[in-house]
């Protein structure tokens, strides 16, 4: 994945016009806005080698930025509420998790019901109307989620790198990670173990719906407004994504390292397709071809791997 994610880079830099892929203004601007969509990736990576899916993750990002600029049209300190927002996520998570596990229903139908049911509330809620929101009151609150450490690297990418960090020590180094890896390769074999596999499902859950909140937030401040559209598309990028890092769908495979990259990988593809002037109805394709081949180099060295 990091020798794809440089030859893409190269390609691109040489591509795109006057090298304006890697000009310092475009370098800036995608260590802003990669971080938004990559945050909720590496949840929705670690909910898959769980054994399972959420497909509401744009609808939770919408409802959450929604009741955010509500809450903050209060006389309530921002502070606070970014804690309801970060409970109000958890409880989104833990409702995806509960419904799927206690009603026996697959997470795909589980999820495909709450992304509608929730972008149709906001929507309800909303009207449609786009909302502003201005963070003056708290220059704090401002510069913790879209300022910049040393005036150079915008705080997003250190946020995403951050929490990348933390999860992987999450999976790869703590107890719980392994029973992560056991419920996703084998459920009742995990239970057989001793492993409350339901309550790891429902934790995946609330962690996922966690980030969502949390990038809520970023997208709130930065953008300075909500908007009904917001999260459109997500769902399916952020599966994408943790298949290009190695992820299968099939749940027990899958590194925290590769969902990071394949996360940075959609990204960069998106930038540097827009540079080379690819029509934006073209660039799904070439995404979706770009995932097709990933999964087919996945498969073939998953392969030489089990020989070897």
């Amino acid at each position: 994945m990091l020798l794809v994610l440089i030859g893409l880079i190269v390609v691109f830099s040489l591509l795109s016009p006057h090298f304006a892929f890697t000009s310092p203004e475009n370098i800036k601007v995608f260590l802003a806005l990669a971080p938004e969509f990559g945050i909720i990736a590496l949840g929705v990576g670690l909910l898959m080698i769980c054994g399972e899916f959420d497909l509401s993750i744009g609808s939770l990002l919408v409802f959450s930025t929604f009741i955010f600029v509500r809450l903050s049209e209060t006389n309530l300190s921002l502070l606070l509420v970014g804690l309801i927002i970060i409970g109000v996520g958890a409880l989104l998570g833990f409702l995806n998790g509960i419904i799927t596990v206690k009603g026996h229903i697959p997470s795909f139908i589980t999820t495909l019901g709450t992304m509608m049911f929730w972008r149709g509330i906001t929507l309800l809620l909303s009207r449609g109307i786009q909302r502003p929101f201005t963070s003056e009151a708290s220059l704090f609150f401002r510069s913790v989620f879209t300022g910049e450490v040393a005036g150079i690297i915008p705080v997003q990418m250190i946020w995403f790198i951050g929490i990348g960090i933390f999860l992987g020590i999450l999976l790869h180094f703590h107890r719980f990670g392994n029973w992560v890896y056991a419920t996703g390769d084998n459920k009742e074999a995990a239970r057989a173990m001793g492993i409350n596999t339901d309550m790891v499902k429902i934790i995946c859950f609330i962690i996922v719906g966690i980030l969502c909140a949390f990038v809520a937030m970023i997208q709130a401040v930065r953008l300075g407004s909500f908007a009904a559209t917001q999260g459109i598309g997500f769902e399916l990028k952020a599966i994408a994504a943790s298949v290009v890092g190695g992820t299968i769908l099939t749940g027990g495979v899958g590194s925290m390292l590769g969902i990071f990259l394949g996360a940075l990988t959609i990204q960069i593809l998106e930038n540097g397709l827009i540079f080379m002037r690819i029509p934006v109805f073209g660039i799904s394709a070439f995404i979706g071809i770009a995932i097709i081949l990933f999964v087919i180099l996945n498969a073939y060295l998953g392969r030489k791997i089990i020989r070897i």
